[in-house]
């Protein structure tokens, strides 16, 4: 097996497997060849609908269907898949609880070359403080395909937010990954500090977790696939255990998952917290996806330095 996989094409597999259900049905943006519907539109065409560039009347479309009875995923850029359609969403789909799964692709910053436009530095946020609305942020290609059975299986609105680029194996295998929504996975035991991690970022937390070792600092790693629910009991463990939390995700740190976890820990047990992701603005244009992770400080270095200032808080 490869060191790593395009997220979108893990989708893209997945998503043909739960196609062998005859109630799911895909809407696309226009954006079959990048969001890899098109491996569902060759096998179940009759199944597969692009509406243009029209993500308002494809987010209403797929409430009408899932009334029906219908499981629709809809597709397009993670910028467009909250944020442009947010009041569609708000009313069509979460007040009416309707089955509906939102797939927004090119997630983060990872859309390098097309800039800020096009790059999704606040859909956790917007989706997440939604009535109703499931938000997950699957870290590899193994989790993407479990994710997706999972959200088939789960009845109701659901935001999955995936990757544009290819990203490292977190998990060894497919039989290894337990993936339960709104249950986060440790990776990785310690003592000293917990780091908090989701989408994209979860390698380079387990990467950061191998480093403080060498300096005599035992680092827990939390996979927290799930922003919402978010995994309270997880978290209160984690800083019950630790004392210290790091929090990484390629997104804002307002209102996603340093946000969220803040927000338990400030209820129920204060402990001290330092967040890595987008510092309150937007992307910008780049060569490439490592270069914008680099400008915002979204590293391994980073979140070492994160670890070790936090647990000179404690």
């Amino acid at each position: 097996m490869c060191s790593r996989e395009d997220m979108r094409d893990a989708y893209g597999d997945a998503l043909v497997q739960i196609g062998e259900d005859p109630r799911v049905v895909v809407l696309d943006a226009d954006l079959s060849h990048s969001n890899k519907t098109d491996i569902f539109k060759k096998k179940y065409p009759k199944r597969f609908f692009d509406v243009g560039i029209a993500e308002s009347n494809m987010v209403g479309v797929a409430a009408g269907l899932s009334l029906t009875g219908l499981i629709p995923f809809i597709h397009t850029f993670s910028v467009f898949a909250v944020g442009r359609v947010y009041d569609q969403i708000r009313i069509s789909v979460c007040y009416q609880k309707a089955n509906v799964k939102i797939v927004g692709t090119s997630a983060g910053l990872s859309d390098a070359h097309d800039g800020a436009t096009h790059q999704s530095v606040d859909d956790v946020t917007l989706a997440r403080v939604l009535p109703n609305m499931t938000v997950i942020a699957p870290c590899d290609g193994i989790e993407v395909r479990k994710a997706v059975r999972a959200i088939y299986d789960h009845f109701g609105p659901v935001y999955l937010r995936i990757n544009r680029m290819p990203v490292p194996f977190v998990w060894e295998s497919m039989e290894n990954c337990q993936f339960k929504i709104g249950k986060a996975n440790c990776l990785k035991e310690g003592s000293d500090v917990t780091i908090i991690a989701s989408g994209s970022t979860v390698h380079l937390a387990v990467k950061a977790a191998n480093q403080t070792s060498k300096i005599g600092m035992k680092a827990e790693v939390l996979d927290m696939h799930t922003i919402k629910p978010i995994d309270e009991d997880a978290i209160l463990k984690a800083a019950k255990k630790t004392g210290a939390l790091v929090t990484v995700e390629e997104h804002s740190v307002i209102g996603a998952l340093g946000g969220a976890v803040a927000e338990v820990l400030g209820e129920k047990y204060p402990a001290p917290l330092e967040r890595i992701g987008i510092k309150d603005m937007f992307g910008e244009s780049a060569l490439n996806w490592g270069e914008l992770l680099n400008a915002h400080n979204i590293t391994v270095e980073a979140i070492v330095d994160a670890a070790k200032k936090v647990h000179q808080r404690k």
